[in-house]
């Protein structure tokens, strides 16, 4: 009886009420809100993939038909091997730079995945 009395007067079961109702509203809200953030991670990884794949196909076909050019004057092997060159050669320059290319790119980047937007 006391027990009773004493949980009326204090409403101790629409607190709790109140506080599970509210524990479960922020369960939803952050269930929703990693969603849209999945969500717009995965358009970005995507967007950039095609643009990634798009650029590789243009610079392949591109640096066929240099290699063709070059290759008319100087022999057809001789213009792949050139092409090749400059490949390799711009391939060492990024390998003997990465630690600051690296750097540079964090310092570009987590800003933006810090932010919300």
């Amino acid at each position: 009886m006391l027990k009773d009395t004493l949980s009326k007067f204090f409403k101790v079961d629409s607190l709790l009420s109140n506080l599970s109702g509210y524990v479960e509203t922020k369960v939803e809200l952050a269930k929703i809100e990693l969603k849209e953030q999945l969500g717009k991670g995965l358009a970005r990884a995507v967007t950039w993939v095609l643009l990634v794949f798009f650029v590789a196909i243009f610079l392949l076909f591109t640096s066929i038909a240099a290699a063709l050019a070059i290759g008319k004057s100087v022999g057809i092997i001789f213009g792949f091997l050139i092409i090749g060159s400059v490949y390799l050669i711009v391939s060492l320059v990024l390998w003997f730079n990465r630690d600051r290319i690296i750097r540079k790119l964090e310092h570009v980047l987590t800003p933006s995945l810090t932010e919300d937007k």
